[in-house]
């Protein structure tokens, strides 16, 4: 074989590698994509098919300060399983969500109370995570419209910010939401709440991007508050967190919120 022809094979063998990676990357990488594809895709990278694991949040106020040790599973977009497992005074306070229903469990009392639509933003355990963020009822792909602001660099990173206004028959406890998310992987970076007249109430930064499981994700979260000075919540998302393992549906159910 001459050298011409050895020189033009292995060209066109590493025209085929890369040309069959390229070609069976997902569609995500399209330059057509749509602002609503845009935050499925990050919404999705966030959340997977499942998840469980062990998140930590600290409240933090100017006159106090608390830590809670959480488990935490999830299934598809409908299901949502948290349970306090520290500090000894709230341990076994368990949260679920059933599609667009929500119930709170408390063990001192052994009660089960629902929780009512009109609830969903009030404060979860005296965090600045209202309900509706934590169990996520409203759905940032389905409940919102969604438009391209614009186009940012953040450290060389170009960055889709997006605008979500909520669809007019949706259960939206938010007047509209400004989502930042990272081009080049979907990864999200800050989510702004506006509530009445566009006022800013709080906005939520993504940081410390790691590995966990099957995929990358920021596992620092810290939501601010805008209207209560000093206020704010981290959650610190464990590192043995598990992506897309089979979770079986009763473990979503009334009466998981009371077994230990």
């Amino acid at each position: 074989m001459s050298n011409i022809m050895k020189h033009m094979r292995r060209h066109l063998t590493l025209f085929l590698v890369i040309g069959f990676h390229f070609f069976s990357l997902p569609c995500v990488f399209s330059q057509d994509l749509s602002p609503r594809e845009i935050v499925k895709y990050s919404d999705d990278l966030m959340r997977g098919d499942t998840q469980e694991g062990i998140y930590e949040m600290t409240i933090k106020t100017p006159t106090w300060e608390r830590t809670l040790r959480l488990y935490v599973k999830s299934k598809n977009r409908d299901k949502m399983f948290i349970r306090i497992l520290s500090p000894s005074k709230e341990k076994g306070t368990t949260t679920l969500r059933l599609k667009n229903e929500m119930w709170n469990y408390l063990p001192q009392v052994e009660r089960t109370i629902k929780i009512p639509p009109s609830m969903m933003l009030q404060p979860w355990m005296g965090s600045d995570f209202a309900n509706d963020d934590l169990v996520k009822e409203s759905s940032v792909v389905d409940d919102y419209e969604h438009a391209l602001l614009k186009k940012e660099k953040i450290d060389g990173e170009e960055i889709y910010v997006i605008v979500l206004t909520p669809k007019p028959k949706a259960g939206v406890v938010w007047n509209k939401r400004i989502i930042k998310i990272r081009k080049k992987d979907f990864i999200p970076l800050r989510d702004e709440f506006y509530g009445k007249d566009n006022k800013l109430i709080k906005v939520l930064n993504y940081s410390k991007i790691e590995k966990i499981s099957d995929r990358t994700i920021p596992t620092h979260w810290e939501m601010i508050s805008e209207i209560k000075k000093g206020h704010r919540t981290v959650i610190e998302v464990d590192k043995k967190l598990v992506y897309n393992a089979p979770i079986n549906d009763n473990a979503f159910s009334l009466q998981s919120l009371k077994n230990k």
